[in-house]
């Protein structure tokens, strides 16, 4: 019963990569900041979720053995992304950053 979480991880972060550039991107165009603390960290949870992605995408496509570790680290750092997320959404909702 193994299950490769690699497909799921790989649909999710390209999802959420998509909502941190949309933020990104409204945030420019309206310019309701510039450069402030928000664009750091969603910048820096994109480059999270490209990663979650390019390792997910690679260990779908490698090895049994190689595939599983690769699966691992997407997995850490999915989880670390969507964590990053959520603290800006809860700051920016209490008004603690803009």
């Amino acid at each position: 019963m193994n299950e490769q979480k690699s497909p799921h991880i790989l649909n999710a972060s390209s999802n959420l990569l998509g909502l941190c550039f949309v933020v990104l991107t409204s945030l420019k165009i309206m310019k309701l900041t510039n450069g402030t603390v928000i664009d750091e960290i969603t910048a820096g949870t994109t480059i999270l979720f490209m990663s979650s992605c390019i390792l997910s995408f690679m260990s779908i496509r490698n090895s049994f053995n190689k595939g599983d570790t690769l699966e691992k680290i997407a997995d850490i750092i999915f989880l670390t992304g969507l964590g990053t997320l959520f603290v800006t959404i809860l700051l920016f909702s209490f008004n603690v950053i803009v």
